[in-house]
């Protein structure tokens, strides 16, 4: 929250990099560019995009590592 292009999608690939394979990152942004990135990364990188759920001006993003 409170952050820019490309800060949220810099930090997501850092945290994804940290996790094991089964586990899910929970991503937070209020960046209105951050869902089509991250969606884009995520496809890159091949894992698993489990939901999208968007409230006010707020989008939060579940990512399951599955490699």
């Amino acid at each position: 929250m409170g952050l820019y292009c490309p800060e949220p999608v810099f930090r997501t690939r850092m945290e994804l990099d940290q996790m094991k394979v089964g586990e899910v990152l929970e991503v937070l942004a209020d960046d209105p560019a951050a869902e089509e990135d991250i969606k884009s990364l995520v496809r890159n990188l091949g894992q698993e995009l489990v939901s999208i759920t968007k409230k006010e001006n707020q989008v939060q993003i579940l990512i399951k590592k599955v490699k």
